[in-house]
């Protein structure tokens, strides 16, 4: 089998298919969630906290000079972050209780449950 065709074929194949639609579907969702939290959740928090920007949330390590930036642990981007993560899980969360509760339970084939069957054996087994 020659490589092109075996790289074909993988490629083709559904569940690589599914991932790459899942990925580019993740990332647009991503661009969603991080707009939720910074357009409108941080904002609010903001004003909960007396109007800080939690984007300039920063602790200064060393001081700029001359071309040379200044060195910060920016801690409001990480509040931000974890945010993020936490309102991305919870509405995937949500996406997947509410994809289970559409699915039918699978419907078990009729007849006597296990507990039936060792029931009947017991009762042979007495007499």
């Amino acid at each position: 089998m020659s490589f092109i065709k075996e790289f074909r074929e993988f490629a083709v194949r559904g569940n690589v298919v599914d991932m790459a639609v899942g990925v580019i579907i993740g990332g647009a969702f991503g661009k969603i969630v991080s707009s939720l939290v910074g357009d409108i959740v941080m904002p609010v928090l903001g004003i909960l906290t007396g109007s800080v920007d939690f984007k300039d949330l920063k602790i200064v390590l060393a001081e700029a000079v001359g071309n040379t930036p200044a060195v910060t642990l920016n801690y409001g981007l990480f509040i931000q972050n974890v945010l993020d993560f936490i309102i991305i899980a919870f509405a995937i969360f949500m996406m997947v209780k509410g994809i289970n509760k559409i699915k039918k339970p699978i419907e078990k084939a009729s007849g006597p449950t296990q507990e039936q069957l060792l029931a009947e054996i017991r009762d042979l087994l007495k007499k």
